[in-house]
């Protein structure tokens, strides 16, 4: 299938002052906010219409995030079940405002299950779409 290949760009951000945790770095769940966005920008791809988040498999934060990075969600499709489909997503971060100036840093990773749905929320057959 045309969607089982290598990661795309599907999500860019800047961390913001808002998102920061009290340590000062960017919060973890804004980051999960973010991976979840991505993945599912792929999944509604894939499905050619609504999906919902089923699950996070094997979350790992990596690297700090800070202020003025600027964050990229790469995204996978490593499974494609009847009604669900498995996305690997990685983010990578992009020194833009502290040094080292571009150094390109792979901050977390995570796998995200998503579920294609009706109009009525009733999980539907993604292949009949595709």
């Amino acid at each position: 299938m045309k969607y089982l290949k290598k990661k795309k760009l599907v999500l860019r951000t800047l961390a913001m002052p808002e998102n920061i945790n009290v340590n000062g770095d960017i919060f973890g769940g804004w980051i999960m906010s973010q991976m979840d966005i991505a993945g599912s920008i792929l999944a509604k791809e894939i499905s050619k219409g609504k999906v919902v988040t089923l699950k996070i498999e094997n979350m790992l934060f990596l690297k700090r995030i800070s202020i003025g990075d600027l964050v990229s969600c790469y995204a996978k499709c490593i499974e494609i079940g009847n009604t669900s489909i498995k996305i690997s997503i990685e983010t990578w971060v992009k020194k833009i405002s502290f040094e080292p100036l571009g150094l390109n840093i792979k901050s977390s990773q995570g796998v995200f299950i998503y579920v294609a749905i009706d109009n009525y929320g009733n999980p539907t057959p993604v292949l009949k779409k595709n």
